[in-house]
């Protein structure tokens, strides 16, 4: 089984938010990112696919088509949007990192695991140097 990662970038905002909680709940559990007017993030995005190489071309999966599927997905949908307000795939969901990666997963798989011999294996979101989540399906 041999593994391919495609990174790409994009930029969005979101707010973390309980509307259940009082204002000082909400700060006291998501300090900066309940901010009132939203915050943002510099996301990186790695997408894993596991398969086996074809014989005619080596390829599990063409790398550049990878990366196109993803720029018109996931990143034409999410570039400089709103999480909460603007994303069609997040609407009625809390948006952290953890919920974001698996609406990817949600999104992708179908395009990916189309009835070929690739699988979805990883999706790796990066909200910041320190913290990312990995969301294996």
């Amino acid at each position: 089984m041999v593994y391919l990662t495609r990174v790409e970038h994009f930029n969005a905002a979101h707010k973390l938010v309980n509307k259940n909680w009082s204002d000082a709940e909400n700060k006291e559990v998501f300090g900066k990112c309940a901010n009132e007017n939203w915050h943002g993030h510099n996301y990186e995005l790695h997408v894993t696919i596991k398969g086996v190489p074809h014989p005619e071309t080596g390829f599990i999966y063409n790398a550049k088509t990878l990366g196109d599927l993803i720029k018109d997905v996931i990143v034409e949908k999410v570039d400089h949007r709103n999480l909460n307000l603007d994303v069609d795939f997040m609407k009625g969901k809390f948006t952290s990192a953890e919920n974001f990666a698996m609406g990817i997963w949600d999104q992708l798989k179908p395009h990916i695991e189309h009835g070929g011999t690739v699988k979805l294996h990883c999706v790796k979101l990066v909200e910041t140097p320190k913290i990312y989540v990995e969301y294996f399906g």
